[in-house]
């Protein structure tokens, strides 16, 4: 079964649908704005991965068709991601990271699909967006919807989201990702703009977010999965901090000895 939600913003509908398309992800995010569409799955592993980090994979990827075209010439398939899509996908993957359960290991895999663009509304956004819901309606443990959107100034005005044609008039050009309370990551650029000026833009934005995060608790509540058990590893600081007031003076002294073989023995 289908679900879908929207909200106007900035004149434009933006909707988010699913139940329709990638039915086997755990998670997955059809995001219209315009006529631009992108496609977002998550996907996370049942077993913790052996590893002593988190392994979060985020891919974006804006296909050739989107736009009407079709690769020929030498080159007749994608190519490797260009310098948008790997800016993109870092911009995904960095106000996510921090939001998921401290000590939580198992492989993470977020892809972002362009398959629409009108030439007008950037898909960067759209793929946040739509990352955040995926994880969101998943049974993957995630705590709560962020969206992103960008800000333009035109003559003094902000805009949000502006098309491409309206960012060549703009003197500011920022991306603001948020909870519902709070702002999470901006980046972007301006001319020379002054700090009151960020300051408001960055507080005109969340109010939008705040609008988009309502969609998605609406869509959750219609689509969302329960979320899967998850035990955060036990504490162990105050057992680090123990072996390293015990060991740590021995190490240093073991591993600056000179000589090889008695190094090797104090090492042991």
């Amino acid at each position: 079964m289908a679900y879908s939600v929207s909200v106007d913003i900035g004149g434009r509908a933006l909707s988010i649908e699913t139940g329709a398309v990638a039915k086997q992800a755990d998670g997955a995010a059809w995001v219209r704005y315009g006529d631009t569409v992108v496609l977002v799955t998550a996907v996370a592993s049942r077993e913790e991965a052996d590893k002593d980090f988190f392994p979060l994979l985020v891919e974006y990827r804006e296909k050739s068709y989107a736009a009407g075209r079709i690769p020929g010439g030498f080159f007749k398939r994608e190519g490797r991601p260009t310098e948008k899509e790997t800016i993109s996908a870092r911009m995904m993957d960095r106000p996510v990271r921090p939001l998921f359960p401290a000590g939580f290991k198992n492989e993470v895999q977020i892809v972002a699909t362009v398959l629409s663009s009108d030439q007008e509304n950037d898909s960067d956004v759209l793929g946040i967006i739509g990352e955040s819901a995926a994880l969101c309606m998943s049974d993957i443990p995630f705590p709560e919807p962020v969206s992103a959107v960008r800000v333009g100034r035109i003559e003094g005005n902000l805009r949000i989201n502006p098309t491409f044609s309206e960012l060549d008039d703009s003197d500011m050009d920022i991306v603001v990702v948020g909870t519902s309370s709070n702002i999470v990551m901006v980046e972007g650029s301006c001319k020379e703009v002054l700090e009151r000026d960020l300051l408001e833009a960055m507080k005109f934005a969340h109010r939008h977010i705040v609008s988009i995060n309502e969609i998605q608790n609406e869509l959750v509540r219609q689509a969302g999965r329960p979320k899967r058990s998850y035990i955060p590893p036990p504490d162990l600081t105050e057992i680090k901090n123990d072996v390293r007031s015990m060991f740590l003076a021995e190490t240093v002294e073991a591993i600056t000895i000179p000589d090889k073989v008695k190094r090797q023995e104090m090492m042991a």
